[in-house]
């Protein structure tokens, strides 16, 4: 399109369609009051409108105060990213909403377990790739290894990626546990 077919550019009479914005993930933490069904409220809050959660945890991070932590990541355009965090927020038993994405700097991880069958040059070849990747060996028998591995969820992909040739037979993983750099806490 050249400068000239700019100018006579008119918009439609129909308006302009939504931007669509480009889709990212966000990794966002969720203090809540640890009580019975907070995270089904949370789930239900997705599951309602058509949000996918692509990892989730949960625990209890304060017993005194009877506070649980949920760590989920989440794809979306910017509005649609603001919209479940706004509506985190209303949610009763949330006390706070954070994402880590956009609030600087964060430290990331997940923990997976991963068994691998094999025998002969597979089964040398899995423990070479799982020393490059520092992964444990945390159960073994003649034929076959259950691997521990923790860091980044792109670094657990690639060694399930690798593994698959070798004899991959399951995989369990945690999802991402995350924590905002620096001197203060979550909502500060």
């Amino acid at each position: 399109m050249s400068d000239h077919d700019l100018l006579d550019h008119k918009p439609s009479v129909y308006g302009s369609a939504p931007e669509k914005g480009v889709v990212a993930s966000h990794t966002l933490c969720v203090i809540v009051d640890n009580e019975p069904g907070v995270l089904a409220r949370v789930i239900g809050l997705f599951s309602g409108r058509g949000y996918n959660i692509d990892s989730l945890t949960v625990a209890e991070v304060n017993h005194d105060k009877r506070l649980s932590r949920i760590t989920l990541v989440c794809s979306g355009t910017p509005p649609v990213i603001q919209q479940i965090k706004s509506q985190l927020g209303r949610l009763i038993p949330v006390r706070t909403v954070a994402d880590l994405t956009i609030e600087g700097e964060s430290v990331e991880r997940e923990l997976a377990l991963i068994k691998v069958k094999g025998s002969g040059d597979a089964r040398v070849e899995a423990l070479r790739v799982a020393g490059i990747f520092r992964a444990r060996v945390v159960d073994s028998t003649i034929k076959s290894f259950v691997f521990e591995l923790t860091g980044a969820t792109t670094k657990i992909d690639a060694f399930i990626e690798l593994m698959e040739p070798l004899g991959l037979i399951d995989v369990s993983r945690t999802g991402v546990a995350a924590m905002k750099r620096g001197e203060k806490a979550i909502g500060e």
